[in-house]
Formats: C-alpha cells, structure tokens, sequence
C-alpha cells in the first residue's frame, strides 16, 4: 500500500513536471499552435464524454430531475453542450479582454501570449463548472448554437474566398509558362472532380423507384451554379480566371453532397445512411475532418487576412500617411521607443472564431438537433444541418458572383 501511494505520488509528480515544462516552451509565435491544441482537446473531451458519460450523467440530480429518465442519447447530447459551452465561455471572455489591443506594448499582449499554466486551469475549471449549471442554460446555449454555427460557416467561406484569389494572383504574378500551365491543370482536376461528384450525388442521393425531387433539384442547382462561375469569370469585362472559378465550383459541389448526407437515415432518398449501422471509422473520420477544418478556419481567420487585422497591423497595410516633412533623427529615435511593434493580428477576433467553432463543432456531435432520436451516434444529422449546408453553399456563390462583379460595379472603391 505504501509503495503505491509512492508510486502514484511520483507519477503524480512526474506529470506535473512534464506539464510544466510543455507550458513554459509555449513561445511567442508558437501560442496559436497553443490554442489549437487547447480547443482541439475540448473536442477530443467532448467526444470521450459523448461516448461514455451518460451512465454517470444519469445519477446527478440536478441534471436529471425528470420524472422519466430520458433517452441514453439524450445525456451524450447533453455532455457535449455543455464541455462546449465551458469552451465558449472561456474564448468569449478572452476576445473581451483582447478589445482594443493594437500595441506589442500593452500588457494583454503578454496575456495572449502567455500565462499558460493559468489558462488551462481556468478552462478545466469552466468546463467542471458547466456540469453545474441548469438544464435551461444549456437549452438556451443550443438554441443559439444553431446560430453561431451559421455565422463560423460564413466566416469560413470568406476565407476560402480570400484563399482562392490569394492564390490565383500568386500563381499569375510569376508570369511564366510553367505557373500558366499548372494553373490550367489545377482548373481542369477541380472541374473534372466536379462533374464525377455530381455523378455520384445522382447515384447516392436520387435512388430509382424514389420520388426524390428535392435531391435532384439541389443537385441541378449545385451544376447551374458551377456554369455561372465559369460564364461570369471568363467574360471580357470581368477579366476573371478559370482557377478560383474551378475551385468554388468543386466546393460548393462538396456543400451540396454534405447537405444531403446530412439527410435523416430514415430518409429514403439517402442512400448513405439508409442502414442503421455505422462503422467506428466512419465516425472517427467524420470527426478528424471536422477538427482539421475548424482548427485551420481559426487560425486562418485570425492570423492572415488582412480585413480581419486591425488598424495598425502591417498586414492591414499602411493607413496613416507619413508626415509630408521629415522630422529630426532623434525625435524618429524617441518615437520609436515610446511607440512598440504594432500586433499582426485581431487578438479579439482571433478568439471569436474559436468560440463559433466551439458552437459548431457542438452542433456536429449532436446533430444539429434538439431531439437526437432520430440521429443517434451519426454525426452532423438532421434538416436543420442539410439547410445550413445548402444555404452555405448559395451563399458561397453570390459572394463570389459578388467578388468579381463588385469591381465593376463600383470602380472608385478598393476591393
């Protein structure tokens, strides 16, 4: 008995060490990285308590203070929202207290950065916390989860919008043959991986012997669209190219086959998930792609566009003129020393995004739904998910339909 309270308190130990270490490593350019891993956990908690956490939910009484116990689905639904909504809480109150921080040189800079030890241990104790909490908090957090989730997939598809165009004007500013070339081939892979996915989109979605017209008429509009990217980009006054064209094409045609395997299981028009059973590697794959792309959207968001950098940020370029004479050297000198580097990116809305994304990623576990009768352990199921999916990909459209005609239309402004 005594060597293993020795052995457990050395362990103990040992651990306390490891995680010691590992925070003090967190440097200044590694701290979203940090962050990453930090909301990454809450999803991999979340999961776990998803899978394992009903049988104990079941004896807390403030938890369920029915007359019926409910459903075993209900207590997983009920675990994931509120280890979300610990995590929303806590990048919330950090994107407060980063408002308004333009300066290296105010102190919340040193906040964001650092202080890590104090920052895991305040989210372990939130999300502890929000298994104290009412029932009705936690229906009200869901209610406007739905929401939150909408506007993460917005921001999302700004991003990738701003990618697209990023990356076509990086390939034609070579102005080579060899970037011309590849960026031609690039256009024709992502047409030609939209047209096979439409294919599959009949084949799995519009099943013979169904009426299935709502599919077919997603399906069609997804194709429509992929025309009038291409007509609109190609036409002399826009001056537009085939790659972000081809690009958004092959996206939107991705919403729509998300949107429709987000279908109820029950739904005979969905091919996908007409069985009853599931495989574990389905799921686990369906969850590491959805930690991939909130992960990158948030770091994305926060870190390399310039709308969403501040003021005084050099990515948002150089707002405020230089004075028309020089002043003296030494003033220059003294100027520079009262003034510090200016922050590279929106610390606030750097954390924003991560507390949209914790609503989404809440909403993927739970299928989108108050009632999870009817999506049991599937992940991202239900109507409320095939209309988010399908009005997401619409749109992506008309903001990029928006992205090259806006040019046009008001040529005094900068877009």
């Amino acid at each position: 008995m005594w060597a293993a309270s020795c052995l457990a308190s050395c362990c103990a130990a040992c651990a306390c060490d490891a995680c010691r270490t590992v925070v003090s490593g967190i440097s200044r350019r590694s701290a979203r990285i940090a962050y990453c891993g930090l909301f990454g956990l809450s999803l991999i908690v979340s999961w776990i308590l998803r899978e394992v956490a009903a049988p104990m939910m079941e004896k807390i009484p403030w938890i369920n203070h029915f007359h019926k116990t409910p459903d075993r689905e209900w207590f997983e639904t009920d675990a994931v929202l509120r280890v979300s909504l610990g995590n929303f809480v806590f990048f919330t109150i950090l994107a407060i207290m980063m408002a308004g921080v333009k300066s290296q040189k105010d102190p919340r800079d040193s906040l964001h950065h650092g202080g890590w030890m104090m920052k895991i241990i305040s989210w372990f104790l939130l999300v502890i916390f929000m298994f104290f909490v009412p029932n009705e908090i936690i229906s009200f957090y869901e209610s406007i989860s739905k929401f939150g989730s909408g506007l993460f997939l917005l921001v999302q598809v700004v991003l990738l919008l701003d990618f697209v165009h990023g990356w076509n004007e990086k390939w034609v500013g070579y102005d080579e043959q060899f970037w011309y070339i590849a960026l031609l081939i690039v256009s024709l892979v992502c047409y030609v991986a939209t047209f096979v996915f439409s294919g599959f989109l009949f084949h799995w979605f519009t099943p013979s012997g169904q009426d299935c017209g709502f599919n077919t008429f997603l399906i069609v509009m997804a194709l429509i669209l992929v025309f009038v990217f291409a007509l609109v980009a190609l036409h002399p006054a826009v001056n537009g190219s085939i790659l972000p064209a081809s690009v958004i094409s092959l996206y939107c045609m991705y919403l729509c086959y998300s949107g429709l395997s987000s279908e109820p299981r029950d739904y005979a028009c969905n091919g996908l998930h007409h069985s009853k059973a599931v495989s574990t590697g389905t799921l686990t794959l369906g969850l590491l792609t959805t930690v991939l792309s909130v992960v990158y959207s948030a770091v994305r968001a926060g870190s390399s566009t310039t709308l969403l950098s501040p003021p005084s940020s050099p990515r948002a370029g150089n707002i405020l003129s230089k004075p028309l004479l020089p002043m003296d050297s030494k003033d220059d000198e003294h100027e520079e020393k009262e003034h510090a580097k200016p922050v590279s990116y929106s610390y606030s809305f750097f954390h924003i995004i991560f507390s949209l994304a914790s609503m989404y990623s809440a909403m993927l576990l739970t299928g989108w739904s108050t009632s999870v009768g009817e999506s049991g352990r599937l992940v991202d199921v239900g109507w409320p998910s095939v209309w988010v999916r399908v009005l997401t990909g619409w749109a992506t459209a008309g903001l990029f339909i928006w992205s090259l005609l806006a040019p046009i239309l008001f040529p005094e402004r900068e877009f």
